[in-house]
């Protein structure tokens, strides 16, 4: 199944953001956290893909083989081009084909001075234009409710993302943020730049606090003072901040959804603690 195809149907999507193991004989731990998540029924599981080399890669397929047969449940296998020519994504692209895996969120990739650049693709643009030329998948692209960290302004941004879409993106996931008026804000900014396929917000619930500084400085996203209160106060207390942490996701979900978004796309950082609590908070609301 096509994942666009849910939003052709009108329904709200639910959706969570895994990652491999980075040892082999640690696949078979992922189960536990595959098990709790397929209970809640989500729309699909992306599966996240380093840049560089072919062994992540391989465990990228391997967990989406496993999503989709053993757990009968759609994944979205995340696909970087900045450090692969073009018949290294054939290869992947024909794999993906002949695993039945139709969907893809086509990424750039993080630049990495210890691994070599090739130049077939220098966007993610790149790529989603190269694999809508070759194959019928379904590509799904990332956007940034503040900015890309490398972008020159909104105006810049914008036209990058347009160029994404124009290129065959038919849904884009959002990059983690913490104020919802950022998303709210992009969204607009969106359709007036003619982007009209569904933007689905991405939530990361914290329960670490040195998880969140190092994502914040990461990604870019801004720290509302509001939440910087609650990691100041809870973060020598796992519990209490997990607690915390779990209610700022459910209240920043709750607001989305009575703002008519299209779906939740939530990063679970492999924890299926996470996936269950804010699953409990909105099993009426989504």
């Amino acid at each position: 199944m096509k994942i666009s195809d849910i939003y052709k149907k009108g329904k709200r999507s639910l959706s969570f953001e895994i990652f491999p193991p980075k040892k082999d004989s640690e696949l078979k731990n992922i189960d536990e956290t595959l098990g709790v998540l397929c209970e809640l029924n989500p729309d699909f599981i992306s599966v996240t893909f380093g840049a560089g080399g072919s062994s992540n890669c391989n465990r990228t397929i391997e967990l989406a083989k496993k999503i989709k047969y053993n757990y009968h449940v759609e994944p979205v296998v995340h696909l970087t081009c900045l450090c692969y020519s073009k018949s290294e994504i054939d290869e992947f692209s024909e794999v993906l084909k002949n695993e039945g895996i139709h969907n893809i969120l086509a990424l750039r990739g993080d630049k990495n001075p210890d691994i070599q650049e090739k130049e077939d693709f220098k966007h993610a643009s790149d790529l989603i234009n190269y694999l809508r030329q070759k194959e019928s998948f379904c590509i799904a692209g990332a956007c940034y409710p503040e900015c890309h960290p490398e972008s020159e302004n909104r105006v810049s941004e914008m036209k990058y993302l347009r160029k994404k879409v124009d290129s065959g993106a038919e849904i884009l996931l959002s990059q983690l943020f913490f104020d919802n008026d950022y998303f709210f804000r992009f969204v607009e900014d969106c359709r007036i730049a003619g982007i009209e396929v569904p933007v689905i917000p991405g939530i990361m619930p914290v329960i670490n606090a040195a998880q969140i500084k190092r994502m914040v400085t990461m990604c870019g996203a801004s720290f509302p003072e509001r939440f910087q209160k609650i990691i100041h106060r809870y973060e020598n207390n796992k519990a209490a901040l997990f607690d915390a942490g779990m209610s700022y996701a459910l209240s920043q979900i709750i607001d989305l959804l009575s703002s008519d978004i299209e779906g939740i796309h939530l990063y679970t950082m492999n924890n299926p603690a996470v996936a269950r609590k804010i699953c409990e908070g909105i099993r009426n609301v989504i």
